[in-house]
């Protein structure tokens, strides 16, 4: 029998290993180095029909579609294709389907799902994703509607509401401080010190604001694969700390050292031979700029607690907007729960019209061959027409209680699909 893909219970199906379940450094290991691999792996060697794999630093994810998947095969294809045990997959992988599997997609869209609430930069990682699947291949008919509606989700709940406004981590809110502070940025010069996670956070906002900085580092090696992996013009440090005695106008400092980088004795000889003011945003826990230097003319300082204070309002304007956020959701999912429906039984019916016309073509040619030259042309389009009429009077009416069936229905379609091909003894053997 034709076997005929729905996106209803097990046949959507998503495997995830996140930030929420595993740390950072186990989370990497379940990433893919070989991506365009990994999808011709999956496809071929499991159930599913349609593969989509998100990859980003806070989460690997596989969405599939197939008449059955099997999410066993799933993780045993997964293991080992990261050289990682089946046991292990298994004690970090998250697994959803049907309704639960899309409701987390359109949860993640819309940035429920992420580490900052409501960040944007999710949404353009699913787009490059399903762009990648679709112009390969990977994602089919049934994979490319469900991620369509969701990023259009993820684009109304932030058009809708306060879910990404304002900013949420002490980075990206020291770069808006800076941005608000000096109307000329992009003519400043800016000098990034540190090459951890929090410096990232800084580079990609500088990043994202189109604003070039240079990036120092105790070795100059770090600073020169943090500038290749994330941004910046890398410089060695001691080159760095010559710049504050001449054109920084801007200091990002975020590191782990235990002692003060930039001592108010060392600030207060620099201040000295300097003409413009400077402004020192620190990052770092513990503190890296000695408070003092706060005192001295030209220079303003702004320390991780006071942006914290900042970020933290920030953070509770955004979980008040997660409420509407949900409804928004809810309202949609239902949406793409009918198209669904509807989509499943379309190929069903397409089949039944065919066979259907396929008859009435037959038969048709039998009757006019019987009459052969008692009839004119003129005539014989009239029979035609009058077949296909027929024909559509006699199916249109059981076709569309179908469709409505398919929609109406809260269980899975299959039992439906075989009742209708069997009703109609359209079997395929």
């Amino acid at each position: 029998m034709t076997a005929y893909l729905s996106l209803q219970s097990s046949q959507f199906v998503n495997l995830r290993v996140t930030f929420k379940n595993s740390p950072i450094h186990v989370l990497e290991k379940f990433t893919f180095k070989d991506i365009y691999s990994a999808y011709r792996t999956l496809i071929n060697s499991t159930e599913l029909e349609e593969c989509l794999i998100l990859q980003t630093c806070n989460r690997v994810e596989i969405y599939g579609a197939g008449n059955n998947p099997q999410q066993g095969k799933i993780i045993e294809i997964w293991s080992s294709l990261i050289g990682s045990s089946i046991d292990e997959v298994k004690s970090n992988v998250i697994i959803d389907e049907g309704e639960g599997a899309i409701k987390h997609l359109a949860k993640l869209t819309s940035g429920l799902d992420s580490l900052v609430v409501g960040e944007d930069q999710i949404l353009g990682q699913v787009k490059r994703s399903l762009e990648f699947s679709r112009k390969n291949g990977f994602s089919g008919p049934n994979l490319n509607i469900l991620f369509d509606r969701t990023i259009k989700i993820g684009n109304k709940v932030r058009a809708s509401t306060g879910i990404n406004r304002g900013s949420v981590s002490v980075g990206s809110m020291a770069v808006n401080l800076a941005y608000e502070y000096f109307d000329d940025i992009n003519e400043k010069e800016i000098l990034l010190i540190g090459s951890g996670e929090g410096a990232s956070l800084i580079a990609k906002a500088l990043k994202q604001r189109n604003i070039r900085f240079f990036i120092t580092s105790r070795t100059f090696d770090r600073a020169r694969s943090f500038s290749d992996t994330v941004a910046g013009i890398p410089i060695p440090f001691d080159e760095a700390l010559q710049k504050l005695n001449e054109n920084t106008d801007i200091v990002f400092i975020s590191t782990v050292a235990p002692y003060y980088l930039l001592t108010y004795d060392r600030m207060a000889n620099i201040m000295q031979k300097r003409e413009k003011g400077l402004m020192i945003f620190d990052l770092s826990n513990p503190r890296t700029v000695e408070d003092k230097i706060a005192t001295l003319n030209n220079v303003k300082l702004v320390n991780i607690d006071q942006i914290s204070e900042i970020v933290e309002k920030n953070v509770r304007k955004r979980k008040k907007e997660i409420e509407s956020a949900e409804k928004i959701i809810e309202e949609e999912i239902f949406l793409i729960n009918e198209t669904l429906k509807r989509k499943s039984s379309e190929p069903v019916i397409i089949t039944i019209f065919k066979d259907a016309d396929a008859i009435r073509e037959r038969e048709l040619k039998k009757a006019l061959s019987l009459m052969r030259n008692k009839i004119d042309e003129k005539d014989m389009k009239v029979f035609e027409q009058f077949s296909y009429a027929l024909i559509e009077g006699i199916l249109s009416t059981p076709m569309n209680n179908l469709r409505r069936e398919f929609s109406q229905n809260n269980k899975n379609n299959s039992e439906l699909i075989n009742l209708a091909m069997r009703l109609f003894n359209y079997e395929k053997t």
